[in-house]
């Protein structure tokens, strides 16, 4: 008989109330952060909450002279690559390049009030840049109407921002989650190449080119207008090129030298301006930047756009490069986190990253995020606070004040040659490979990322990818793991039998373990899947001795059921004695248990059903079989003896 002191605890359900508050509490604030305030007076519980919400509060106080240098040189570095990147990525939304250097300046400051990350860098990203210009110039044309393209640009980056606030606030990070590893990396991949194909336009001088971003019709753009290829532009951008490639050789050799690769844009661009002045190589078929004009951003919030006529078009794009820029920037963050034994919170970095896109919007700046070779160079260069982006945002401003004009002698080419060494980084190529080694489904899901994006659309390819994670997610949950156990000689210990081929079955009992929630949508797989495994073990032998009288359930690994679930074990246990089969349970969790409890299943199975261990079940019932046995000979022998 099973000891009563490790019996199965039937105690009273919890209440709905009591029952909500948890489950909403492990929903939205599994990492419970205000459990170290439970206990605080209220003067310092205020001073810690606002510190929470504002982290600013929490490091500034402590922020010193000594860490103030590390940051000075993080923020001077990363500096260095936020005006090439900030030009070359407005250049390629289809929007004035001075508005990058913008979205360099304002966001670094609100990300430094409102930003958990020490490490992350802010500024604007390629996919989301092509992202923004592929859809928004579904509705307007940069060419044709090129005020009202930008005004939907910042009516675009206005929805980022409320959408990762909304997030942030609702605690919603669950959401980001949707995009798996595989997603981010074939999506990565994908969005990569084509912005590496179309910066064949720069390289060229071609002048006529597709709006569409796909290969094909790049590639078929590109060598349409041959006669437009300028020999001369090709020469300086494969130059260009080549040295920032080697710069990037040089940094992986000796990582140490990590600022040259960082400084090598700033080099190009630099050299690109005195080469186009000197050489007034615009007159040679290379294409320079352009007027930029000097002066802080100016205000923009006049120019949002809520016309009815362009609001889904903005709302889409604002959805889509919202969710792909929280799962960038939240995911690096936390991956140089970790590199320092540190975390960061991903629904405040959420909040943070709604609140750069909100004001940025307000003040002539496009989507931001944390991008990861910036963030990479700001490590390590040895940032320790979020000042470096302050200092960055310092130096961004002056350059705006000051220097603006002297990079409007940017070659086009250089800034083709910065984008494409910067994509070519980014086709993970090997973790491709891996996932293929690893797992085939992972892959699949990587690869319908990677084509999708480049040979049709980037929504679209990121829809496919997404669609078959989700695909893969429910058939998870349709198709449960049930494992038959058997128990390891000489312990207590019970395991899968397909794993453990040594475990020994158990004479006249059936121990089955489920691994996963059980709800409307796999309760039927699973009545199937038990009575399956019961026809199998009676099926091979019409010998007494395979008869099954016992099934053990073991649900230490299902966490949640609904009532379909209980209906489909009750439904189990009426077949189940039709066969003259008792059916046990094991280990149920509290939620589980509670509402199997408040179903009365446990009043219909009998209390005694319910064993704490496996060990414990299997005991009781190797008992129960010995006493059948023993009243059964015992029968026949009284039978005999009349006889």
């Amino acid at each position: 008989m099973t000891n009563l002191s490790h019996a199965v605890n039937f105690s009273a359900p919890r209440g709905f109330a009591a029952a909500f508050k948890a489950d909403c509490k492990e929903t939205f604030f599994p990492d419970d952060p205000f459990h170290k305030l439970k206990h605080e007076k209220p003067l310092p519980k205020l001073k810690k909450t606002i510190q929470y919400f504002i982290p600013l509060f929490e490091w500034l106080p402590n922020y010193n002279l000594r860490l103030f240098r590390y940051d000075l040189l993080a923020g001077l570095t990363i500096t260095s690559l936020a005006i090439p990147q900030g030009i070359s990525y407005a250049k390629l939304a289809n929007i004035p390049p001075v508005y990058g250097l913008y979205s360099s300046f304002v966001p670094p400051f609100v990300y430094a009030v409102f930003g958990s990350s020490k490490h992350l860098a802010v500024g604007t990203v390629a996919a989301c840049s092509l992202l923004l210009s592929e859809t928004i110039g579904e509705k307007a044309s940069p060419k044709d109407n090129p005020t009202l393209y930008l005004h939907l640009i910042f009516t675009s980056t206005f929805f980022t921002g409320i959408f990762q606030t909304a997030l942030g606030f609702l605690r919603l990070g669950i959401l980001v989650d949707f995009l798996s590893h595989s997603t981010i990396t074939g999506f990565m991949g994908g969005t990569a190449i084509i912005i590496c194909l179309q910066q064949l336009k720069g390289l060229f001088g071609v002048k006529h080119f597709t709006t569409n971003t796909d290969v094909v019709s790049v590639l078929r753009a590109v060598f349409r207008h041959r006669d437009e290829w300028r020999w001369q532009s090709a020469v300086v951008g494969l130059i260009f090129l080549a040295f920032l490639q080697f710069t990037r050789y040089v940094r992986q050799k000796r990582p140490k030298l990590f600022w040259v690769s960082a400084i090598a844009p700033m080099v190009v661009v630099v050299v690109g301006c005195l080469f186009a002045f000197f050489a007034h190589a615009e007159k040679h078929g290379v294409a320079i930047v352009g007027d930029l004009k000097k002066g802080l951003n100016p205000p923009s919030i006049q120019y949002l756009n809520f016309d009815p006529q362009y609001l889904p078009v903005t709302v889409r794009a604002g959805l889509v490069t919202g969710l792909i820029a929280l799962a960038e920037g939240i995911a690096i963050g936390r991956s140089f986190a970790i590199m320092k034994n540190e975390q960061t919170d991903g629904n405040k970095e959420m909040i943070a990253f709604g609140f750069m896109n909100i004001i940025g919007s307000f003040t002539s700046c496009y989507l931001t995020t944390g991008p990861f070779s910036k963030t990479a160079v700001n490590f390590n260069a040895g940032c320790r606070t979020a000042m470096s982006n302050v200092i960055m945002g310092f130096f961004m401003m002056l350059t705006l004040l000051f220097l603006a004009p002297l990079f409007s002698y940017t070659p086009l080419v250089a800034l083709s040659a910065i984008i494409m060494s910067a994509m070519l980084g980014l086709i993970n190529y090997q973790e491709m490979i891996h996932l293929f080694k690893v797992d085939k489904f992972d892959f699949v899901i990587c690869m319908a990322a990677f084509l999708g994006v480049s040979f049709i659309s980037m929504d679209v390819g990121l829809m496919l990818s997404v669609g078959l994670a989700l695909l893969r997610a429910l058939l998870y949950v349709a198709r449960p793991a049930a494992f038959k156990l058997g128990k390891i000689p000489n312990s207590n210990l019970y395991r899968d039998t397909e794993q453990y081929p040594g475990s020994t079955p158990i004479q006249g009992i059936l121990v089955l373990q489920l691994g996963s929630p059980i709800y409307f949508a796999n309760s039927t797989y699973i009545r199937e899947r038990v009575l399956r495994y019961i026809q199998e073990e009676q099926g091979v032998s019409d010998s007494r001795t395979d008869v099954i009288e016992h099934l053990l359930l073991d649900l230490s690994g299902v966490s949640s059921i609904d009532m379909t679930g209980i209906e489909t074990f009750v439904e189990l246990r009426r077949i189940l004695v039709s066969k003259g089969i008792k059916l046990v349970i094991v280990n149920p969790r509290v939620e589980v248990l509670e509402k199997m409890t408040l179903a009365k299943f446990t009043d219909v199975v009998g209390k005694e059903s319910f064993y704490l261990s496996i060990e414990d079940a299997v005991q009781s019932c190797r008992f129960s079989l010995l006493s059948n046995k023993t009243t059964t000979e015992e029968s026949s022998n009284d039978v005999q003896t009349v006889v």
